[in-house]
């Protein structure tokens, strides 16, 4: 087993192609020879797989993260359902509002028909704005 010089680890296709390189390996020591892995002080190496099969992921291009639309903490997807709390209140979660790109003070008018509340957001002038 050759030592590699410690640099930045491999990332993106480079880790890719290195991973099937090393495929008679265990993936402690293909995380090792791509880099990921620190030496302490006193001189024990140790492998870092979190980091190592997260480079992986990205480097397929998983994304894990939802980053259209979730908290990144990985909560609850957005049901387009609410209820109605015990206080009389409906509450619209950050899933919506995110997904809007609303910001904190940004205000709206309620309209109540028949049988729906529809929100109309206004502008700074407080006039309806275009979609």
């Amino acid at each position: 087993m050759t030592k590699k010089k410690k640099g930045e680890p491999l990332t993106g296709e480079a880790l890719l192609a290195k991973v099937k390189q090393l495929d008679h390996l265990s993936k402690e020591e293909k995380a090792k020879e791509c880099g990921y892995y620190t030496t302490t002080k006193a001189g024990v190496e140790r492998v870092n797989m979190m980091k190592f099969l997260n480079a992986l992921i990205e480097a397929e291009g998983i994304q894990l993260d939802g980053k259209s639309g979730s908290n990144g903490r990985g909560g609850r997807s957005a049901s387009y359902r609410i209820t109605v709390q015990s206080n009389g209140n409906l509450l619209i979660g950050s899933a919506y509002t995110k997904q809007m790109n609303l910001q904190p003070g940004d205000e709206f008018e309620i309209s109540l028909g028949r049988k729906h509340i529809r929100l109309k957001q206004l502008d700074e002038d407080g006039e309806e704005m275009e979609n």
